[in-house]
């Protein structure tokens, strides 16, 4: 047998088992319907045998005998009138709530800056005394003539009081020469001729001293 002859031969067979294999579910499916059919058949029959009694109907009171009166209708009063009665309202007494003063609040001052300290003294300069030059003030025509002749010779020691301006305001002995002449005459020259630079206190200014002097009177032989 050749190879197209078996090729045919299989083509063939498969035919006849889809043929074979229709015709089963041709055959399944008619008996399924069947049985459906003869199912419902039997319900529909056995629903149809089924009897519903219905309840009957209520019973109808009697009517009433036509010789009873029928009850008379309630009668309607109408209500009383409303009395208003004028009330006073009741008064209301407040009592007044007194509180009791509050405390006075403390008033807090704050402490007072301390003082500056004190700016210090001036300083104060050292007091100076009057300063002058008397060399050369009395000469020797200041001589008294009178102590000339009398041959009066000596020391005086005088006090100056020397003003704010440097002049002698004041001239006294301190010390005698042993001659009224020459003394005098010292405190004469001295008063007129004498410029000293005033004396001074602790701030500067200048002021009243005093000059102590040495004054030596003696003949030339």
């Amino acid at each position: 047998m050749s190879y197209a002859q078996r090729k045919e031969m299989s083509s063939n067979r498969t035919v006849a088992i889809i043929i074979v294999a229709l015709i089963h579910v041709a055959l399944g499916y008619a008996i399924v319907t069947g049985l459906a059919y003869n199912v419902m058949k039997k319900a529909a029959e056995d629903l149809k045998t089924f009897d519903v009694e219905e309840p009957p109907p209520p019973e109808e009171p009697p009517p009433p005998p036509e010789d009873t009166p029928l009850p008379p209708p309630p009668q309607v009063s109408a209500p009383p009138p409303l009395v208003r009665i004028n009330t006073t309202p009741p008064q209301i007494q407040t009592t007044p709530v007194i509180q009791p003063p509050l405390p006075p609040t403390p008033v807090i001052t704050p402490p007072a800056p301390p003082a500056p300290p004190a700016p210090p003294p001036p300083r104060q300069a050292e007091p100076k005394s009057a300063v002058g030059n008397l060399q050369g003030l009395i000469r020797s025509d200041d001589y008294p003539q009178s102590a000339i002749e009398r041959e009066e010779q000596g020391t005086v020691i005088v006090v100056l009081t020397v003003g704010p301006n440097g002049r002698v305001s004041n001239c006294s002995v301190s010390k005698s020469s042993g001659s009224r002449t020459l003394d005098s005459t010292t405190c004469s020259v001295l008063t007129r001729r004498a410029r000293f630079t005033p004396a001074q206190d602790g701030n500067g200014n200048a002021t009243t001293g005093t000059v102590r002097q040495t004054i030596r009177w003696v003949l030339e032989g």
